[in-house]
């Protein structure tokens, strides 16, 4: 006789923890398209991936490296946990040329990508009763990570009549004694914000002022395009202990290759003392490690990349966020308080009183999807409802496609236009 009650089932924390991610929002959108009906190819403005156009290629270095790796049949092993000797040596001289302190290869970890840095460290912080602190907007993977976690979340603002600095005032208020880091974004993701020295500066001694770690996501590093120039939390490192997230994916534009690292700032030490790096090793070990065929390009990628490519990638994203920014002043109902400086990413207000039938953040992006086969992250995903997070990471010809969209779009749904 068949069993009829099994003692498995299914896992509901597993969709409570997707439903968060940015990738779930995505899908959901792009599932509202209607292509046939439209007749206008989807126009996809809602995650930071230019790799798709021409203009935004990788170099042919990192071609050239990654075929070299796989050619010399010398990666094609497994690796350490913690990644093969050479592609962190070669990190870690890279991030020394930016900070004041030379990073050893022991202060570099190898990881799949920034979603799993995150993933690794939010597991090795957790423990009952502590909490974190999360900045709101907010990249969506920090929040469905901490959902697996046993973590305490809790949410300091980015002030937009400030450029998205951080309310230090705020993030006082809410720690306690147990409360273990403070995560920063910087170029910000969804913001597109660059934070000065001296505001870095204030965070690191709000830090040191509450015993905890600063968790730096820098996986924008150097994408700066503003007046401020790009400035490493591992500066700061002799304040308060430092934890780097960084990627090849943005500046080398080539997110698919999930490659990233973790890096230790902490010249006085106290990171090993507490055991929090033996405890990031650990994680390691029970976990996923990049391709060794691809840590293998690592050397060559860091060293022969020339300069050039990276002064063109700023440009183009520079010349992209000016026309976004000052084209978006003929749409009505949308407002962007601060122009962008760095990532590829810029935050929209909607004026919702001005639409008859949006109802908000995520109805508009809904609508947009169906009626103009264009997607847009909804603001409610990165923790800020009733705003959009605008990738202006594309070829200027989409992106002028884009805001005749987006325009008509708004002049089709305003009450008064």
């Amino acid at each position: 006789m068949v069993k009829e009650e099994w003692r498995f089932k299914e896992n509901n924390e597993v969709h409570a923890a997707a439903s968060l991610t940015m990738r779930n929002t995505l899908e959901l959108l792009i599932g509202n398209i209607e292509v046939t009906q439209t007749g206008k190819p989807m126009i996809h403005l809602g995650h930071g991936d230019p790799s798709v156009y021409p203009c935004f290629r990788t170099s042919p270095v990192v071609e050239d490296a990654l075929v070299e790796s796989i050619r010399s049949a010398h990666f094609n092993c497994y690796a350490t946990g913690a990644g093969i000797n050479p592609a962190r040596r070669a990190i870690a001289e890279y991030l020394s040329r930016d900070i004041p302190y030379t990073l050893k290869t022991d202060d570099v970890l190898l990881t799949v990508g920034a979603e799993h840095a995150i993933h690794v460290l939010l597991t090795v912080l957790a423990r009952p009763g502590a909490n974190i602190l999360f900045p709101r907007p907010n990249y969506p993977t920090y929040e469905a990570r901490a959902r697996f976690s046993s973590l305490e979340v809790r949410h300091f603002d980015l002030l937009p009549e400030k450029g998205w600095e951080v309310d230090l005032h705020g993030v006082k208020a809410l720690a306690d004694d147990k409360t273990v880091a403070i995560v920063l974004i910087n170029p910000g993701n969804p913001s597109g914000s660059v934070f000065t020295y001296e505001h870095m500066q204030k965070i690191a001694e709000t830090a040191r002022e509450l015993g905890i770690l600063v968790i730096a996501d820098e996986v924008y590093a150097h994408q700066v395009f503003g007046e401020k120039p790009f400035i490493p939390m591992g500066v700061f490192g002799a304040i308060a202990p430092v934890v780097t997230i960084g990627t090849l994916s943005k500046r080398w534009i080539v997110p698919g290759w999930r490659f990233g690292w973790i890096a230790i700032t902490d010249p006085v030490g106290v990171l090993h003392k507490t055991g929090i790096v033996s405890s990031l090793k650990s994680c390691l070990v029970i976990s996923a490690e990049p391709p060794t065929v691809i840590q293998g390009a690592i050397p060559r990628i860091l060293k022969s990349t020339p300069e050039s490519f990276f002064v063109n990638i700023n440009k183009l994203l520079k010349e992209a966020a000016d026309m976004f920014y000052e084209r978006l002043k003929e749409i009505p109902l949308l407002v962007c308080p601060h122009k962008p400086e760095g990532s590829m990413f810029v935050l929209v207000q909607l004026n919702l009183s001005g639409f008859y039938d949006v109802v908000d953040d995520t109805d508009f992006c809904m609508k947009l999807a169906k009626e103009e086969s264009m997607i847009l992250l909804p603001g409610d995903a990165v923790g800020l409802k009733n705003w959009l997070r605008v990738s202006f990471a594309a070829e200027p010809k989409i992106l002028e496609d884009a805001i005749g969209r987006l325009k008509a779009f708004c002049l089709r749904h305003a009450k008064y236009y």
